[in-house]
Protein backbone atom coordinates (compact mmCIF):
# COMPACT_ATOMS: atom_id res chain seq x y z
CA UNK A 1 0.00 0.00 0.00
CA UNK A 2 1.13 3.34 -1.26
CA UNK A 3 0.42 6.49 0.50
CA UNK A 4 1.61 10.03 0.87
CA UNK A 5 0.00 13.72 1.68
CA UNK A 6 0.84 16.56 -0.91
CA UNK A 7 -0.63 19.90 -1.71
CA UNK A 8 -4.18 19.84 -3.18
CA UNK A 9 -4.68 19.84 -7.27
CA UNK A 10 -8.08 20.76 -8.96
CA UNK A 11 -8.48 17.03 -9.72
CA UNK A 12 -9.04 16.97 -5.78
CA UNK A 13 -11.83 19.04 -5.64
CA UNK A 14 -14.74 15.96 -5.50
CA UNK A 15 -12.70 14.39 -3.26
CA UNK A 16 -12.12 17.38 -0.98
CA UNK A 17 -15.89 17.78 -1.11
CA UNK A 18 -17.21 14.58 -0.13
CA UNK A 19 -15.17 14.98 2.56
CA UNK A 20 -16.28 17.83 3.79
CA UNK A 21 -20.31 16.46 3.79
CA UNK A 22 -18.51 13.29 6.01
CA UNK A 23 -17.23 15.61 8.20
CA UNK A 24 -20.59 17.56 8.41
CA UNK A 25 -21.82 13.93 8.98
CA UNK A 26 -19.47 12.87 11.78
CA UNK A 27 -19.97 16.57 13.49
CA UNK A 28 -23.76 16.01 12.83
CA UNK A 29 -24.58 18.60 10.90
CA UNK A 30 -25.34 16.84 7.84
CA UNK A 31 -28.02 19.59 6.50
CA UNK A 32 -25.10 22.44 6.94
CA UNK A 33 -23.05 22.39 3.97
CA UNK A 34 -24.30 24.72 1.51
CA UNK A 35 -20.96 24.78 -0.49
CA UNK A 36 -20.56 22.88 -3.76
CA UNK A 37 -17.41 21.60 -5.75
CA UNK A 38 -17.53 25.03 -7.52
CA UNK A 39 -16.96 27.15 -4.30
CA UNK A 40 -14.15 24.85 -3.30
CA UNK A 41 -12.62 25.14 -6.59
CA UNK A 42 -12.98 28.91 -6.71
CA UNK A 43 -11.56 29.03 -3.24
CA UNK A 44 -8.86 27.47 -3.47
CA UNK A 45 -7.73 27.79 -7.90
CA UNK A 46 -8.93 31.30 -8.02
CA UNK A 47 -9.17 32.21 -11.68
CA UNK A 48 -6.12 35.14 -11.80
CA UNK A 49 -3.98 33.49 -8.25
CA UNK A 50 -3.96 35.10 -5.18
CA UNK A 51 -5.52 32.43 -3.21
CA UNK A 52 -6.17 32.88 0.69
CA UNK A 53 -7.28 29.03 1.23
CA UNK A 54 -5.84 25.86 0.98
CA UNK A 55 -5.47 22.39 1.11
CA UNK A 56 -3.05 19.23 1.84
CA UNK A 57 -4.67 15.75 0.35
CA UNK A 58 -3.58 12.59 1.76
CA UNK A 59 -3.85 9.32 -0.67
CA UNK A 60 -3.97 5.87 -0.27
CA UNK A 61 -2.66 4.04 -3.42
CA UNK A 62 -3.76 7.15 -5.09
CA UNK A 63 -7.17 7.65 -3.91
CA UNK A 64 -7.59 10.57 -1.67
CA UNK A 65 -8.60 9.69 1.57
CA UNK A 66 -7.90 12.69 3.96
CA UNK A 67 -7.49 16.19 3.56
CA UNK A 68 -6.45 19.43 5.47
CA UNK A 69 -7.81 22.77 4.52
CA UNK A 70 -6.52 25.57 6.09
CA UNK A 71 -6.13 29.58 5.38
CA UNK A 72 -3.39 32.38 7.25
CA UNK A 73 -3.99 33.66 10.26
CA UNK A 74 -1.90 36.37 11.56
CA UNK A 75 -0.75 37.85 15.04
CA UNK A 76 -0.19 41.29 16.03
CA UNK A 77 1.95 39.75 19.33
CA UNK A 78 4.56 37.86 17.37
CA UNK A 79 3.96 40.36 14.22
CA UNK A 80 3.78 37.00 11.84
CA UNK A 81 1.64 34.76 10.00
CA UNK A 82 0.23 31.23 11.04
CA UNK A 83 -2.27 28.93 9.60
CA UNK A 84 -5.59 28.16 10.86
CA UNK A 85 -6.73 24.63 9.96
CA UNK A 86 -9.97 25.10 9.35
CA UNK A 87 -10.83 21.15 8.54
CA UNK A 88 -9.11 17.90 9.26
CA UNK A 89 -10.65 14.61 8.11
CA UNK A 90 -9.13 11.45 7.02
CA UNK A 91 -11.94 8.62 5.90
CA UNK A 92 -12.30 6.42 9.07
CA UNK A 93 -11.08 3.26 6.92
CA UNK A 94 -7.52 5.13 7.17
CA UNK A 95 -7.73 5.77 10.49
CA UNK A 96 -5.10 4.78 12.46
CA UNK A 97 -2.71 4.65 9.60
CA UNK A 98 -0.55 8.08 10.22
CA UNK A 99 -2.08 9.95 7.84
CA UNK A 100 -3.81 12.72 10.00
CA UNK A 101 0.09 13.20 11.43
CA UNK A 102 0.95 13.26 8.72
CA UNK A 103 -1.29 15.84 7.41
CA UNK A 104 -0.30 18.50 10.43
CA UNK A 105 3.36 17.25 9.94
CA UNK A 106 2.67 18.83 6.55
CA UNK A 107 1.48 22.02 7.96
CA UNK A 108 3.82 22.14 10.60
CA UNK A 109 6.27 22.24 7.78
CA UNK A 110 4.45 24.84 6.46
CA UNK A 111 4.74 26.91 9.09
CA UNK A 112 8.48 25.94 10.12
CA UNK A 113 9.66 26.85 6.30
CA UNK A 114 7.64 30.47 6.26
CA UNK A 115 8.57 31.60 9.63
CA UNK A 116 4.70 31.09 10.66
CA UNK A 117 4.70 31.63 14.37
CA UNK A 118 1.07 29.08 15.21
CA UNK A 119 -0.71 25.97 13.61
CA UNK A 120 -4.04 26.61 15.38
CA UNK A 121 -7.65 25.16 15.25
CA UNK A 122 -10.70 24.25 17.06
CA UNK A 123 -12.63 20.81 17.76
CA UNK A 124 -15.76 20.27 19.29
CA UNK A 125 -15.69 19.64 22.96
CA UNK A 126 -17.42 16.19 22.62
CA UNK A 127 -14.85 14.65 20.13
CA UNK A 128 -12.58 13.09 22.35
CA UNK A 129 -11.00 10.28 19.93
CA UNK A 130 -9.66 13.72 18.15
CA UNK A 131 -8.47 15.67 21.46
CA UNK A 132 -6.64 12.82 22.35
CA UNK A 133 -4.75 12.82 19.16
CA UNK A 134 -4.41 16.14 19.20
CA UNK A 135 -2.88 16.70 22.64
CA UNK A 136 -0.68 13.55 21.76
CA UNK A 137 1.00 14.90 19.23
CA UNK A 138 1.53 18.17 21.65
CA UNK A 139 -0.86 20.42 21.48
CA UNK A 140 -2.67 22.23 24.06
CA UNK A 141 -6.69 23.13 24.32
CA UNK A 142 -6.82 27.41 24.83
CA UNK A 143 -9.23 26.68 27.00
CA UNK A 144 -9.19 30.49 27.99
CA UNK A 145 -10.58 31.83 24.88
CA UNK A 146 -14.32 31.42 23.92
CA UNK A 147 -15.36 31.26 19.93
CA UNK A 148 -18.32 33.79 18.95
CA UNK A 149 -19.91 34.08 15.82
CA UNK A 150 -22.05 36.30 13.75
CA UNK A 151 -23.83 35.22 10.86
CA UNK A 152 -27.71 34.71 9.03
CA UNK A 153 -29.97 37.34 10.34
CA UNK A 154 -27.52 38.85 13.44
CA UNK A 155 -24.29 39.55 10.76
CA UNK A 156 -27.19 40.84 8.06
CA UNK A 157 -28.35 43.32 10.96
CA UNK A 158 -24.84 44.52 11.94
CA UNK A 159 -24.00 45.79 8.38
CA UNK A 160 -27.24 47.24 8.23
CA UNK A 161 -26.25 49.23 10.58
Amino acid sequence: MSQRTRPATRDDVPAIQRMVHALAEYEREPDAVESTERHVLEALFPDGGGTSTFAHVAEVDGEVVGMAVWFLSYSTWTGRHGIWLEDLWVDPAHRGSGLGKELLAALAQVCVERDYRRLEWWVLNWNTPSIGFYESLGAVAQGEWTTYRLDGAALAALAAG
